[in-house]
């Protein structure tokens, strides 16, 4: 029998990385420290559960980098992404899912495997030294002793940063005289998928009135062991946001445009707050970009400021937590593996990638290297032309060591095409030529794996 494969967390990464694993006829223990032991942003035991949004982001596999991403990981026969087309939820050009029962799928689909074992209790500090092939998949909340451990073993001084939590609302309480259904630029297939999102307009009073309000609200304060602890800049608070110009927000999460309010369509409004449906019921919406770390009375009150908003039941307030992740470039090996201890490999969030589909890649990816491995294989790794061969470049050496932070996949770190269109008229056509060279590559790879 193949030794099994020890899978360290749960979430995105190591669902997708037990998946592939067992796919390839390797059999995986998977270590899930929940319900035993809580975490701050959980709140189930479920596998694969989403913590903040339910937002996979753009499902465009032909001219946006993280739709490239959601196509070369269904080629894959990626579990994620298959429980998310499952589940998914109308959100324009994007994709979002029901997240509870998304989990669930996933939940269900590993435990139902012969291949699987789950096993539920923390691993507090490094594994066992016979365990002779380790994924750590922990994601942005590691549990202290293991961070402690990695940290004692790596000789790193931390291995973290902050990320926030944005609130959901009740949609029946959201007033619709005033808000309105709408996908930016009434982008989707469906009818469905061109209403996924609520739309609530400010005009400048009101919109400076809100930045006022969010600048001097009650803010959680960090204990003196978290201080010096930085944000991650592709998830910010809100008010941290606003605190670096007054139209920051209206060039971000609250830009106005591609909206037409059906109730004044003469007016264009000065900001719009967008709400995405939360699950298949449509009775969540949460607050788009409105991550937050406004203690729960002050994000009641400023909240109630945004028009449409100011009777709305929260079945979730935001929060702000600290996420874990390694200097990946400096600690792991071209394959994921911790130098200090090869039979160790890491994948998902903790390697230093941002976002839910890029920890999930990983997590593919790492499975697939640490089954072959097992079955005595090594094979080639995946090209840096495709969006996972450009995450892994990217994570373990293609980023600078002394500024590494997380990074969500985008096409500036695939390498250059080289001759090709130029200038803002350009830009569709290079993305095209991107991911078409990326799907090229990627068939290749996978078919030869």
């Amino acid at each position: 029998m193949t030794d099994p494969i020890h899978i360290i967390g749960g979430g995105m990464a190591g669902s997708e990385a037990a998946w592939q694993a067992v796919s390839l006829g390797v059999p995986v223990v998977l270590h899930e420290m929940r319900p035993h032991v809580a975490t701050f942003a959980h709140q189930t035991e479920g596998l694969a559960e989403l913590v903040c949004s339910n937002s996979f982001r753009s499902d465009d596999d032909e001219s946006n980098a993280v739709g490239l991403l959601h196509w070369e990981m269904r080629q894959a026969g990626g579990l994620i992404m298959e429980m998310g087309d499952a589940h998914s939820l109308p959100a324009g050009g994007a994709l979002a899912v029901d997240r509870h029962a998304f989990s669930d799928a996933v939940t269900r689909r590993l435990s139902e495997h012969p291949l699987v074992t789950i096993e539920r209790g923390e691993i507090a500090g490094l594994p066992p030294e016979d365990w002779s092939s380790v994924i750590v998949a922990t994601g942005p909340l590691t549990s202290p002793a293991l961070a402690e451990a990695v940290l004692a073993l790596t000789g790193e001084d931390s291995l973290a940063f902050f990320d926030a939590i944005a609130p959901i609302v009740y949609a029946d309480s959201v007033d619709l005289s005033k808000a309105w259904f709408q996908s930016r630029y009434d982008k989707g297939e469906t009818e469905e998928d061109r209403t996924a999102y609520l739309n609530c307009p400010m005009d400048r009073a009101q919109y400076d009135a809100f930045i006022d309000a969010l600048l001097a609200a009650e803010k959680t304060e960090f204990h003196d062991w978290e201080r010096d602890t930085p944000y991650f800049e592709g998830c910010l608070p809100i008010e941290v946001m606003a605190e670096r110009g007054r139209d920051t927000l209206r060039w971000g999460p609250l830009k106005p445009v591609g909206l037409t309010n059906p109730h004044d369509p003469s007016v264009k409004p000065h900001a719009i707050v967008q709400l995405r449906r939360d699950n298949a019921l449509g009775t969540l919406y949460n607050i788009v970009g409105f991550q937050t770390k406004m203690k729960y009375g002050a994000q009641t009150s400023v909240f109630s400021m945004i028009p449409g908003l100011e009777n709305a039941k929260f079945a979730r307030l935001g929060g702000i937590h600290r996420n874990t992740f390694l200097n990946s470039p400096r600690l792991l090996d071209g394959r994921m593996r911790l130098k200090a201890r090869p039979s160790l490999r890491f994948a998902g969030q903790v390697t230093g990638v941002e976002g839910y589909v890029e920890s999930a890649a990983m997590g593919l990816l790492a499975g697939r290297l640490a089954a072959a491995e097992q079955l005595g294989r090594e094979p080639e790794l995946p090209p840096a032309t495709t969006a996972i061969g450009a995450l892994l470049n990217h994570i373990t050496g293609g980023a600078e060591a002394a500024t590494f932070q997380p990074m969500n996949v985008n096409f500036g770190l695939f390498p250059p095409l080289g001759e090709g269109p130029k200038g803002r008229r350009g830009k569709k056509d290079r993305a095209r030529a991107y991911t078409e060279r990326a799907k090229s590559d990627w068939n290749h790879w996978i078919s030869a794996f």
